[in-house]
Formats: C-alpha cells, structure tokens, sequence
C-alpha cells in the first residue's frame, strides 16, 4: 500500500497519478518480498528537500529523493521527491520525466527495503541492477 502526500503545486499541476506509483511500489515491494508494507510518499518544493537532506544528510543542496526509514512492522518509511529536480535531471539526461520520475521513486523503495549505494561499490551495482531491471519492466 502507498499513501501519497503532494505538498507541491508544480507537480503535475497539483494531481498525481495515483496509480502509477501504487502500481510500481507493488511491483517492487513484492519483488523484494515486502508486500505487507505500507510506503508514504511525499512530493515537496526545492527549498524543503534542500532543508531535509542539509538536516540528515549534512549536503547543503537540493536532490531528487531521500528515504527515511520507519520501524514499525508496518510501514517500510517515507519517500519525499523534488518534482522540480527531477525535472531537470530528466532534461539534463534525455529521458521523458515520467521516466525519470519513476527511477527516483524506484530508488528511494530499494533504499528502504536496505540497499545502500554509499556503502560501496558492490553494493551500488547491485542496487543500480535491481533499480534498472525494475524500470526496464515498466519503460
């Protein structure tokens, strides 16, 4: 299950297409075995995600996502996005911002259900495998 927060009006003119990001969590999450698990999702202007990742990160600028675990049985953690950044990353690689916005979204689920790419660089392959062979299911 997937709650979704839009406290962003840029993204996609303040709707989200609720069923595409329910569909893809899932798709991931029983690939991972974690179907039972309830992810919040929220999607939050540049200066809020530039504050979050300062606050838990110590990087003084914007991203794309960040994950926050939640151990409560129940739900896996929250998900918060920056449509803006992702925006540009879409521009910035030549990929269709849907795209670009389901990789984030792919990413930030891997995240919570353990993987971490900043461990090293074994774990980044097998994160960056699992991240491209859940997008390549749906592009």
């Amino acid at each position: 299950m997937i709650e979704i927060n839009n406290l962003t009006k840029e993204y996609p003119l303040g709707r989200v297409d609720k069923k595409i990001f329910s569909t893809v969590a899932k798709k991931v999450l029983k690939g991972e075995n974690r179907e039972t698990e309830t992810i919040s999702l929220a999607f939050v202007n540049k200066a809020e995600i530039k504050k979050l990742n300062k606050k838990f990160r110590q990087k003084d600028k914007a991203t794309d996502v960040l994950s926050f675990e939640i151990k409560d049985g129940k739900n896996l953690g929250e998900i918060v996005i920056c449509p803006e950044v992702v925006k540009e990353n879409a521009v910035k690689y030549g990929v269709p911002e849907k795209k670009e916005m389901m990789k984030v979204f792919i990413h930030g689920i891997l995240h919570l259900c353990g993987y971490d790419h900043e461990k090293s660089r074994a774990e980044e392959r097998t994160m960056d495998n699992r991240q491209e062979s859940y997008l390549d299911k749906l592009f």
